[in-house]
């Protein structure tokens, strides 16, 4: 329960500046195409922070870790919430250091609790804090957006954030009794991690898959209400509820494929046929008309969430069952540093579709290509393996 609460909080903390970046493009007078600027600098410094906790979480423990990233999630978004254009830049650094810690931590607390034939199922319950922070960010950014501003938004996110960090105290001694206080933290370490997880061919897939899942998710998390708003002349109310719906739907979406993972499909074919379907999702988002009615826009956008947003726990439990024993936070840690290497590219690319071709469809069928690719691969792969 509690790698659930502040999975939920540490997805709402980044997710609420992109859900009301309306809001704030109209009352800064920016170019939309910087909304994509701000994803990927958050998205840089989660890649550095994935790249490096591995260390950390060994040494001073995941729930501590943990902690000090919810601070620094907070901090960040305190720090962008004073309205000046430049502050967005360090105060996305600093969001990003902090939430990129939360999968590796919570990942390294449940290997260690959770029996091997279940983990496909208790990695996509802890998940469902996803789209659960996603939710609640869709509904709770655009109406304190309407009663007191954008700025208000975003600093009762980041008090949020802070107080996660506080209730996780009293479980620390309980949970970290593993940190080894001499764990090395140089540059020869965190190279040997990257190594030796690139060198393991099935380890290597999922880091490929990560990269584009997450590629894509960033594109629905950051550019869909946006989409909707500024592409399809939808208010931001409206806008919002329909991603809220959406995004409800990955509750429901990460049980069920946690269960299928674990009862009835492999995991390695499951993720591949999962992302052949979410670049078919991507293709659908991308043919949105603006006079669709809300039923049908709301139908794309849950077919969307059903897979781009609702792969996690699978992925995340097959990492877990290929990580070397006592491993499993610094191993976590690697693949989904390809995860926000995709979110930092994969934004790029979608504000340059924004900024050249003023084209919000031509951004998600770039964004859908890498995981049909990933998708065809894995299945490919599974049948060769059996």
């Amino acid at each position: 329960m509690a790698m659930l609460l502040q999975q939920t909080c540490a997805t709402l903390g980044r997710a609420v500046i992109p859900l009301i970046a309306p809001a704030i493009v109209a009352d800064l007078a920016i170019n939309p195409a910087l909304v994509g600027v701000f994803l990927s600098v958050s998205s840089a410094a989660g890649f550095l922070s994935t790249l490096i906790c591995g260390g950390f979480i060994l040494r001073y423990g995941a729930l501590r870790m943990t902690q000090v990233g919810m601070l620094s999630l907070g901090g960040g978004l305190a720090l962008s919430a004073t309205g000046w254009v430049g502050s967005f830049l360090p105060g996305g650094f600093a969001s990003g250091l902090g939430q990129a810690v939360s999968t590796p931590s919570s990942s390294h607390l449940l290997g260690r609790f959770s029996p091997p034939h279940l983990a496909p199922l208790i990695f996509s319950l802890k998940q469902t804090g996803v789209p659960a922070g996603l939710m609640l960010a869709g509904v709770l950014a655009p109406a304190l957006v309407e009663a007191y501003g954008w700025r208000a938004a975003i600093l009762v996110c980041a008090a949020i954030c802070a107080g996660t960090a506080l209730a996780l105290q009293p479980l620390r001694a309980r949970f970290d009794t593993d940190r080894n206080p001499a764990q090395p933290l140089t540059p020869a370490a965190i190279r040997g991690n990257i190594v030796s997880v690139l060198r393991e061919p099935a380890l290597r897939l999922l880091c490929f898959s990560m990269f584009s899942f997450v590629g894509l998710q960033s594109l629905f998390t950051g550019f869909f209400v946006l989409y909707l708003v500024r592409g399809l002349d939808n208010d931001l109310a409206r806008a919002g509820l329909v991603f809220s719906i959406a995004v409800a739907v990955a509750v429901p979406a990460r049980i069920g494929w946690g269960w299928v993972g674990s009862r009835l499909i492999r995991p390695d074919r499951l993720l591949a046929l999962l992302g052949v379907a979410m670049a078919g999702a991507a293709a659908l988002t991308a043919s949105l008309q603006g006079d669709w009615p809300m039923w049908l826009l709301v139908l794309s956008a849950a077919l969307f969430s059903a897979t781009a947003v609702s792969w996690h726990g699978v992925l995340l439990a097959e990492v877990a069952r290929l990580s070397p024993p006592g491993r499993i936070g610094a191993t976590t840690g690697v693949v989904l540093s390809f995860g926000d290497a995709g979110s930092l590219v994969m934004p790029l690319l979608f504000s340059a579709a924004l900024a050249f071709g003023d084209s919000y469809r031509i951004g998600f069928l770039i964004g859908g290509l890498p995981t049909l690719v990933v998708g065809l691969y894995g299945l490919r792969a599974s049948t060769r393996g059996g």
